[in-house]
């Protein structure tokens, strides 16, 4: 069964500006080491930023309490699994609240699409309870 439905639309531009005034400030605020080493390996980088910024807004929302309630920008990190398909990682807040959607005797799959069109990227994510 569905718990949590999110989406979030990122436009490329703002995180491009973000990462040239803020720098590290911004990208150590918002992302983990591992999204940090995998988007500064790319040669486009802001897009890369943006679509894992898409992929945590849309978590929030998934997890129906934004970026608030205990729930950090770090407690989310988008990692990919051994074929690359991509999922979300939680950790503190965002996973208490994760705990609290899940009803016994089931687990969590969290589903996670992302894509970019410059200037935009998107990022869809759906919680999923399924039976042990």
């Amino acid at each position: 069964m569905i718990v949590g439905i999110g989406s979030d639309l990122c436009d490329i531009r703002r995180i491009a500006r973000s990462l040239e005034r803020f720098g590290d400030r911004f990208t150590h605020r918002v992302f983990t080491a591992g999204e940090r080493a995998r988007s500064d390996r790319r040669a486009a980088r802001a897009p890369s930023y943006a679509r894992r910024f898409a992929a945590k807004e849309a978590c929030a929302k998934a997890l129906g309490t934004g970026l608030a309630r205990g729930v950090f920008w770090r407690d989310m990190e988008v990692v990919n699994l051994p074929g690359g398909r991509p999922t979300l990682r939680l950790t503190g807040g965002a996973a208490a609240r994760l705990a609290d959607l899940i009803p016994a005797g089931h687990r969590a799959n969290v589903h996670v699409s992302l894509t970019d069109d410059p200037p935009l990227a998107q990022a869809f994510v759906v919680i999923e309870a399924v039976p042990e």
